[in-house]
């Protein structure tokens, strides 16, 4: 019908509007079915008639569901651009469908298009390409120019600023350090105002000691005046009762006289006696108070004296932190004098080294002209050579011209005469060593006077530096054209990949690209780079589900455990987790819910079983669950579930703090500092145990396995036990042995071993005081193995003791005595700053033991004998170097063996049962094991160095087990 509707040789460029569209309507149906938007668009969109909103439009609308609504549509917004947009349909058409355009048409397609609507043609486009590649490669010189201008700005100021970071450091330092100090003189200053105040107070005291004595002399006069009123009375009343007796003599009778006698004769001594009583009474309280206020003023007088030594050794404290102050004053100006005075010099070797290159140019300058000079020298000499050689060879000639019998002999000198003559020698001149091409290069590289080139075309051979220049260049550009290349052809890819969407339509290939010369290339032209890069495929991502968590752990089941991580492995059907999604198989990295109007947040990623069945049955309401899909580990997760190759997930190993003994069903009995391995937190029927095995003291093998209580019921036996031990007598403990070991924590939350549950208010705040708020008694404690190197420290207690036996230890084939190093005030506090001092000398100074000569001994493959107390375990072991401890148990009978050995060290049997009893209860403080010798066991000094060395031997070979910081 279109053929009949058109004739044959009618052309389109003579129809009219109306027309066209007339023709095309009454083909709309066929066009819509057949045409696919997404090829004709990138023509219409170059012929003008359709723009990018167009587009967007024709291929994101949701109203146009299919793709004969979207072509129908693509018509309608042709129809808005008359004439041109049915022409440009048409054409692109031709290209694209040219089976539909002879349908629609009646026409066959040409082999180019008619060009009315106003497109590049097929003859200019080559031209179009080369103009386009040659504008983008000059942007691209123009943006590496940029970019190496910008990089090397870049870099100055990378330099500037890690100068300036180095300053401020310095300059940190120097305030933290003069900040230390101030407070340590304020902290001198305090305690002298307290002594000062002590100080009043005991003059306050002595006074009011002064003031009792003379109240007590006043009180003594006073009793001797009333005893001296008694005296006074009692004659009065003896004179009186004399009077009264004469008078009762006289009036008596015979018979009551000797009685009354009697009683007047022993009233005088009762009142004696009495008088005498009160008065010894009050002079011995009147001495003994006398002795007490002595005793009194005694105490004061060495209490001030004591005062007054401590006062003075402040002060000399305070005069030498002085002196350090202004020592390290000093330092600091001499750092910065020398600092500038190599400054000065590297400027002064700077200018030298330009002098000396510009010395070296005039050098080369002056040989090139003293060459030419030889040169043109030798030039005039060879041919003054040649007149000669002329000369010679016509006078010759003459010569034998007279001789006709050697006329056979002259031709062939005449011969070579003449050669030399229509030849001459080719004049010498000196030839550069390099290509002509690069002439232009080496001259312009020769302009600089710092440095020589590969190119250059004086004398001297090329400069190291400018060798190393030319190969970086060289480096540089061909990666820089290696990068540009892979990137083109990249990009080039992607943009034709994603403008052929239709299966039909023939894709093309960079090896299809030509270039202006008409050579074949693989790589695209600039133009068509990629404006921004490939997106990547995240396969390990987070998802998370909000839903109701009421019931949380019957809505879900999980399997595995802190080493493998926590799986859902089954999801009820129907509940409120089976509805927004969640399968088995995918690993829960978080889970987050409210509590009392507060939000919880626990990360169960490296979780144990029993804590993530814990965490998960915590959750009421809304919940929020992030998951992480890991199918292939779970599956082989679920494999040796069914193999019994392993019981869950979970792996630690933890050190026992406590002894309990075997029990029923398969318990294990337990001593205090075993190590365990726990590979299950939540056995089948048995919600309040673990089961683990003890592990081999020299490898990680199993030896026994059993259960043994989980964390909380070993939290309340080590209660129980401890309250226990509480009631018992002093004899009954010596008799046992150690059963608990107690630890403690600052950390708060229901497990230590557990990652912790706090709110995300606090999380986000930072606030860590209220962690810090509670302790915790830890009946298990986290360890990790540490495999020991060659030859460990030695370190031996009680350090009375250890002093002696180091000396011994030193004399032992394999073993060395740490030696102390003397350092000056600035290494010394650079190396206080890096903890690298484990402890200071006895005599003082900046004498101190450090990890470098610790080291040292180390590297030779001997032990190193440490003359050290406990505080530097933790030194060693933050640098990696874990120490043999052993602790030799001292009693009255043990200290006795050794008094010799004591005395001949200034020492004594209390100061050394004094120090074993101060020194071990903090072996139980130590983040590590330790070996403890026994008093029983050794019946001589040759006998305890003999254990020692068995003993180190033993501990060489066994597994460090190492605690965490646990505050």
């Amino acid at each position: 019908m279109s053929e009949e509707c058109v004739p044959e040789g009618l052309d389109l460029k003579e129809r009219c509007e109306e027309e066209l569209w007339e023709l095309i309507n009454d083909n709309r149906h066929r066009i819509s079915l057949g045409v696919q938007p997404c090829n004709l668009i990138p023509y219409l969109r170059q012929a003008r008639v359709l723009s990018e909103m167009d587009q967007d439009e024709i291929l994101s609308c949701h109203n146009l569901t299919n793709r004969s609504m979207r072509t129908s549509y693509m018509l309608d917004l042709l129809r808005t651009q008359g004439r041109n947009g049915a022409v440009a349909l048409l054409e692109s058409l031709m290209i694209h469908y040219p089976i539909l355009y002879t349908h629609v048409t009646g026409q066959k397609p040409s082999t180019e298009p008619s060009g009315f609507s106003g497109l590049i043609k097929y003859s200019e486009l080559t031209e179009y390409l080369v103009r386009a590649v040659t504008g983008m490669q000059k942007e691209l010189q123009q943006a590496r120019c940029e970019a190496g201008r910008m990089s090397a700005r870049c870099a100055s100021l990378e330099s500037e600023i890690g100068q300036i970071m180095a300053q401020e450091e310095k300059s940190r330092c120097l305030q933290s350090e003069n900040e230390r100090l101030r407070r340590h003189l304020f902290s001198l200053q305090h305690d002298v105002t307290k002594l000062k105040d002590e100080k009043c107070d005991l003059y306050m005291r002595y006074t009011a000691a002064i003031e009792e004595k003379s109240a007590v002399n006043m009180r003594l006069h006073d009793l001797n005046l009333q005893v001296y009123q008694l005296q006074t009375e009692l004659q009065k009343a003896k004179k009186e009762s004399e009077f009264q007796q004469r008078r009762s003599l006289r009036r008596a009778s015979q018979p009551a006289y000797p009685r009354l006698q009697e009683g007047v004769g022993s009233l005088p001594c009762q009142l004696v006696k009495a008088g005498r009583d009160i008065l010894a009474q009050d002079l011995a309280e009147a001495i003994d108070s006398h002795a007490e206020l002595a005793e009194q003023l005694r105490c004061y007088r060495e209490e001030n004296e004591k005062v007054f030594n401590e006062n003075k050794g402040l002060l000399d404290q305070k005069e030498c932190l002085s002196l350090q102050v202004q020592q390290l004053t000093l330092d600091c100006n001499l750092h910065q004098q020398k600092s500038t005075v190599i400054q000065n010099q590297i400027r002064e070797l700077q200018a030298e080294r330009d002098q000396a290159y510009l010395s070296r140019n005039e050098a080369q300058s002056v040989i090139a002209r003293v060459l030419a000079e030889k040169d043109t020298l030798r030039c005039q000499l060879v041919e003054l050579q040649e007149r000669v050689f002329s000369l010679q060879a016509n006078h010759n000639s003459r010569r034998q011209q007279s001789c006709d019998e050697s006329e056979a002999e002259w031709e062939s000198p005449r011969s070579s005469f003449e050669d030399s003559t229509i030849r001459p020698r080719r004049r010498l001149c000196r030839m550069d060593a390099v290509n002509p091409i690069s002439m232009s290069a080496s001259n312009s590289e020769c302009e600089d006077p710092t440095a020589g080139s590969v190119r250059s075309n004086i004398a001297d051979p090329p400069g190291l530096e400018s060798l190393r220049r030319r190969e970086e260049e060289l480096h540089a550009d061909s990666s820089l054209e290696k990068a540009e290349t892979d990137s083109l052809t990249d990009s080039f890819e992607f943009i034709l990949h994603v403008g052929n969407e239709d299966e039909h339509t023939p894709r093309l290939s960079p090896a299809t690209v030509s270039s202006p010369d008409g050579l074949s290339r693989t790589t695209p032209p600039p133009f068509l780079m990629r404006s921004r890069p490939k997106a990547l495929r995240v396969n390990a991502r987070v998802l998370s589900f909000s839903f109701q968590g009421e019931a949380l752990l019957s809505q879900l089941a999980v399997v595995g455990g802190n080493k493998t991580g926590v799986f859902v492995h089954q999801v009820t059907e129907g509940s409120a987790a089976h509805t927004v999604g969640i399968s088995p198989g995918a690993q829960i990295v978080e889970v987050k819910y409210e509590h009392n109007q507060k939000a919880l947040q626990m990360v169960l990623e490296d979780s144990t079983l029993e804590e993530a069945l814990w965490a998960l049955g915590q959750v009421t309401g809304l919940c929020n669950l992030s998951l992480r899909h890991r199918q292939d580990d779970y599956e082989v997760l679920l494999q040796k579930l069914k193999s019994s190759q392993t019981s869950s997930g979970d792996s630690f190993y933890v050190r026992v703090n406590m002894s309990f003994p075997a029990g029923p069903n398969g318990s294990l009995a337990v001593s205090c500092n075993d190590i365990l391995h726990v590979t299950n937190t939540r056995p089948i029927n048995s919600e309040d145990s673990w089961h683990a095995s003890q592990v081999h003291p020299c490898q990680l093998l199993a030896l026994k396995s059993g259960t043994v209580p989980n964390y909380y019921r070993a939290q309340r036996l080590l209660i129980r036990i401890i309250e226990e031990m509480s009631f018992q007598t002093k004899k009954s403990q010596k008799n046992k042995e150690k059963a608990v070991r107690i630890v403690s924590t600052g950390r708060q939350g229901r497990n230590p071993l557990w990652v912790s549950v706090e709110d995300e208010k606090t999380l986000e705040s930072g606030d860590s005081s209220a962690s810090k708020t509670c302790m915790s008694l830890m009946p298990y404690t986290l360890v990790t193995p540490h495999y020991p190197p060659i030859c460990r420290p030695v370190l031996l207690l009680p350090t009375v003791l250890g002093r002696i036996l180091d000396k011994k230890l030193e004399g032992w084939q394999g073993f060395q005595l740490c030696e102390p190093e003397m350092l000056n005030a600035s290494e010394h506090g650079a190396r206080l700053q890096r903890s690298e001092i484990l402890e200071e000398c006895e005599q003082g100074g900046n004498c101190c033991y450090t990890l470098q000569s610790v080291n040292k001994v180390m590297k030779k493959g001997i032990h190193c004998v440490l003359p050290l107390g406990l505080d530097c375990v933790r030194r060693l072991h933050r640098a990696q170097i874990f120490p043999i401890i052993i602790f030799i148990g001292q009693s009255a009978r043990s200290a006795r063996k050794l008094r010799a050995k004591l005395h001949r060290h200034s020492q004594s049997e209390e100061q050394l049962l004094a120090c074993s009893r101060s020194e071990e209860p903090l072996l139980d403080k130590l983040p590590c094991l330790y070996h403890s010798v026994t008093p029983d066991s050794w019946c001589d000094q040759a006998s305890l160095l003999t254990s020692l060395r068995t003993i180190i031997r033993e501990e060489q070979q066994k597994i460090v087990w190492v605690e965490p910081d646990l505050w």
